[in-house]
């Protein structure tokens, strides 16, 4: 899991922003958060279709979305960013 966690950028982060990032090559089939939304750890955020499966990339910690870099129907090759969040404190 240590693998895909740092292939896909999703590995848990105190600091800074959290790329989340295609772990493969496929078609955003639906994105399940906005900018500026906040996600709890384990939400889904976005699914990708590649090789007739879904794949849903999930928050590895609690935050707030600060960019959306894809939409429904748009191809993406692994390793592109999906989108950005920035974890939030204990306090927010």
């Amino acid at each position: 899991w240590k693998a895909i966690r740092e292939v896909t950028g999703t590995a848990p982060s105190d600091h800074g922003p959290i790329e989340v990032k295609a772990p493969i090559p496929g078609l955003v089939v639906a994105v399940q958060v906005g900018a500026d939304e906040r996600v709890v750890k384990g939400q889904g955020l976005v699914i990708i279709e590649a090789m007739k499966m879904e794949n849903e990339m999930k928050a590895t910690s609690s935050g707030r979305v600060t960019d959306v870099k894809v939409t429904p129907g748009q191809a993406v090759n692994k390793g592109e960013t999906l989108l950005v969040i920035e974890p939030m404190s204990g306090d927010e």
